[in-house]
């Protein structure tokens, strides 16, 4: 890759900005955790603008699909007035699972960026991987592990604190 006269790469500008981003799905998610959901926060950028951003809401809302990054996902697509989100990144603290990683397919992102793996229902490269599956009508690049230990971490505290009864 070659750097430009600041001597960053392209590369490196995108690391920084999907680190930057993923500060802000964090924080996000440290929302989620004060009000007693799982903290797993999302957000979605267009043309580097934040468009949406939302945590998990499963509890209080109780509702089985209110995922941080689906929601997230509905919200920039009712800010940008359309359904086809071409030019999206997404951004999560945690790997989707496989209906948010379907909503991906079906909003046509451009992109998503996660934190953690999900081992017991990662759908981006963990245990199934539908961003790249031939048999779907879209692909979409992915970027794992960005801020991966600070978003793991998040989990293990808000669980930690959970089995203490806190």
């Amino acid at each position: 890759m070659d750097a430009d006269e600041t001597g960053q790469t392209a590369d490196g500008d995108q690391a920084s900005e999907d680190e930057r981003y993923m500060r802000l799905a964090l924080a996000e998610a440290s929302r989620a955790a004060e009000e007693g959901e799982v903290p797993i926060g999302a957000l979605v950028v267009c043309d580097d603008e934040v468009v949406a951003s939302a945590h998990n809401r499963r509890e209080n809302d109780a509702d089985p699909s209110a995922h941080a990054e689906l929601s997230a996902i509905v919200a920039a697509s009712q800010a940008l007035g359309r359904w086809r989100l071409t030019g999206c990144t997404v951004y999560v603290t945690l790997e989707p699972c496989l209906m948010c990683a379907g909503l991906m397919v079906n909003a046509r992102i451009d992109r998503c960026v996660y934190g953690a793996p999900d081992p017991k229902g990662g759908a981006l490269g963990t245990l199934f991987d539908v961003s790249h599956d031939e048999r779907l009508n879209h692909e979409f690049e992915v970027t794992p592990g960005v801020l991966g230990d600070e978003a793991a971490a998040q989990l293990r505290a808000f669980f930690r604190a959970r089995r203490r009864g806190v």
